[in-house]
């Protein structure tokens, strides 16, 4: 990269790609007023030759079909991964790094599940892998971890990951529609993919956790052990009973140090209306940290889109391209991260919203609180409904701090009552 030209091989010219070349193109004095080069997307591989093109980089870019054509190519300096999946991207960048080629990705995925593997790689060819278009689109929290909050020691984080579910959430939050209405909203609009199931499930705010978690603390948290729950089931009615409460209900990612043990997971939580958190609305992500030095931090942005994550992308390559030393791929200078110490998901605590539909009879609610009280689950604030779904009663618990493992022995009690009409509904709340 010693030329005034930057060469790169670009892999997928879907949404992220078309919008890294647009940047390229709109700002291209602008980048060469920082980096004293040009960029120059030489080579494009795609599935379908044919297939029309909104977006050309120059006369001079190649399409094909062929890893071969970025991989053996002497004047690509690097390719940039952004065809998603798991396979073809890992050979990709397997095979780039093995060819002396940096590489930028997007692909959360292949990180979450294969990161250690391709990070001591490129570690022992002394190449850059860098991924800030992996979490939360154009914010940047890779770099802020690596770099800005290097001299800190991170002692929790939480996030809104998922754009997808943060939009249904709201949606049902603040217009009163139920799920499946407002999940066929977000997919007219081009937030959710025809199979939402990434999204909506949790996996796909667990995948970029697990690559926030390494650069937080230096440690490798496997995908496996993620305690992951999505919102397919939450109910309108549990929304409007949370914000009775002055709760609001939010996807949440969140790792926390417990005495030199991690505990992490994704899942939907009640939050304080007044938390910050709480109101980020509609697709948009943010994630507050918090430091041993440097205390409370938030960033907030577009967590996808074509602009702010091509953003990203660019960000990477702007760096990559300026770098004189061995990149910073992961934070530390280890070329494979120890595990974590895991916190069992059983053994920690948290403050929890429950629902019960019940028959309408005496001594219902004193045999529920009884059985909270026998696994030591204190209650905070109790609250009876005259309507819910099947012509039962709800009754809603707010409880005092208590332990997982007690909570879910409890709920395995309670659920067998006859007067029980429903599964019940529990939430943590943070």
């Amino acid at each position: 990269m010693k030329d005034s030209v930057i060469h790169l091989g670009l892999a997928g010219l879907g949404t992220v790609g078309s919008g890294l070349i647009k940047i390229i193109q709109e700002n291209n004095d602008w980048i060469v007023r920082r980096l004293g080069k040009t960029l120059a997307v030489k080579t494009i591989m795609v599935r379908d030759l044919a297939k029309p093109r909104n977006v050309i980089p120059s006369p001079g870019t190649t399409f094909t079909t062929s890893m071969d054509d970025l991989i053996n190519d002497p004047e690509i300096d690097i390719i940039v991964e952004l065809a998603g999946g798991i396979e073809f991207p890992r050979t990709l960048i397997t095979r780039a790094l093995n060819s002396g080629k940096s590489v930028v990705t997007a692909n959360k995925a292949l990180l979450a599940q294969h990161g250690p593997e391709l990070f001591e790689l490129a570690a022992s060819k002394g190449l850059g892998l860098y991924y800030e278009a992996s979490v939360a689109g154009g914010i940047p929290i890779i770099q802020t971890l690596k770099e800005s909050l290097a001299g800190n020691r991170i002692k929790a984080l939480t996030g809104i990951l998922n754009g997808t579910a943060n939009f249904i959430m709201s949606e049902m939050s603040e217009k009163g529609e139920d799920f499946a209405t407002v999940l066929a909203k977000a997919q007219a609009k081009g937030y959710a993919e025809a199979d939402p199931t990434l999204d909506i499930e949790g996996m796909d705010a667990a995948h970029k956790l697990v690559i926030l978690i390494r650069l937080a603390y230096g440690l490798d948290f496997p995908l496996s052990k993620l305690t992951v729950e999505g919102i397919s089931k939450v109910e309108q009615f549990d929304i409007i009973l949370a914000k009775e409460f002055g709760y609001r209900l939010k996807l949440l990612a969140q790792v926390r140090d417990k005495s030199g043990m991690l505990h992490a997971g994704v899942y939907p939580a009640l939050l304080r209306q007044d938390h910050i958190l709480a109101k980020v609305d509609g697709p948009f992500n943010s994630i507050l940290l918090e430091g041993n030095a440097v205390g409370p931090v938030m960033l907030y942005g577009q967590g996808a889109g074509d602009l702010p994550t091509g953003s990203a992308v660019l960000a990477d390559i702007l760096a990559l391209a300026r770098t004189n030393c061995v990149p910073n791929n992961t934070g530390f200078l280890e070329s494979r991260l120890p595990q974590a110490q895991i916190l069992a998901p059983e053994l920690t605590v948290f403050r929890h919203y429950f629902r019960f539909t019940v028959v309408d009879r005496p001594g219902v609610m004193a045999s529920i609180a009884g059985v909270m009280g026998e696994y030591n689950i204190s209650i905070a604030q109790v609250v009876q409904r005259q309507y819910a779904p099947n012509d039962g009663v709800p009754i809603v618990f707010i409880s005092h701090s208590a332990q997982m493992q007690n909570v879910t022995a409890a709920l395995d009690t309670i659920k067998k009552f006859s007067f029980v009409l429903d599964p019940p509904v529990h939430y943590r709340i943070i």
